[in-house]
């Protein structure tokens, strides 16, 4: 396991790190999970050319830190991921980044481009999105207050989203579980799908198997690679895993 300090408080962003060559592999977990248990059958796929990888989990969630002063904002989370690359010597990575965690990579490359030089988005947030009604397949976290999840709505979340979801977002801390999703359905201004537009670098959108991105003529046209991954649902690393590196192959170097 490695570690960075990356936030005033001391808070320590942590990772598993895999040997390989350069230039480094990012991966960013979504919304309550961590990227280990995400992750790992991918980045060690046989299909993929073996590159230094991180499998780096955000403050708040999984094995990192979670101070209690920390915003938890998608933008503050990509400054202290940002802070942890560079304290781990990362520049031109290819970040792969799930869901809520393909915002933060968003952000990330928009303010920080000398440490991303692609970016693949799994199934990623790019829009905001109203927190009532609980949008389907949605955790619905951000449609409770914040002292009202922590009294006692985290288990209606539970309930939910059920055990495989539950089983990595228990490791999160409750407030910055919070936090983030009320960040992640205000959005960011710009944003997110704004920014993606605006890069320069190379960039991909995987989606499952006929669920089409909204707005996916607008990301064709900015330049970004939109692509189905058959037999996959959200979780497409985990629901076919070969399938996922298959795809990775295409993308990355």
């Amino acid at each position: 396991m490695h570690d960075a300090i990356v936030h005033h408080s001391g808070a320590r962003m942590r990772w598993v790190e895999l040997p390989g060559e350069e230039p480094a592999r990012v991966y960013v977990h979504g919304l309550g999970a961590t990227s280990a248990p995400y992750y790992a059958e991918v980045a060690a796929h046989p299909l993929l050319p073996r590159h230094r990888s991180l499998l780096i989990d955000l403050l708040g969630f999984g094995i990192s830190d979670r101070p209690r002063e920390f915003s938890y904002t998608l933008e503050e989370h990509a400054e202290t991921l940002a802070e942890g690359l560079r304290k781990a010597g990362v520049a031109g990575a290819s970040v792969i980044a799930h869901s809520m965690g393909g915002a933060v990579a968003t952000v990330l490359a928009a303010r920080h481009p000398e440490l991303v030089a692609r970016l693949v988005l799994v199934d990623a947030n790019l829009d905001p999105y109203p927190p009532t009604p609980v949008p389907p397949g949605s955790s619905g976290i951000a449609a409770f207050g914040e002292e009202e999840f922590l009294a006692g709505g985290w288990r209606q979340v539970r309930d939910r989203v059920g055990p495989h979801w539950w089983s990595t977002m228990r490791l999160a801390d409750l407030r910055a579980l919070h936090r983030t999703a009320v960040s992640l359905a205000r959005g960011t201004e710009p944003a997110v799908r704004e920014l993606l537009a605006g890069l320069s670098i190379s960039r991909a959108f995987l989606y499952p198997e006929g669920a089409e991105p909204a707005g996916v003529a607008g990301l064709r046209e900015a330049g970004v690679r939109v692509l189905e991954v058959p037999e996959s649902g959200h979780n497409i690393m985990l629901d076919n895993p070969e399938a996922f590196a298959r795809t990775l192959t295409a993308l990355l170097p």
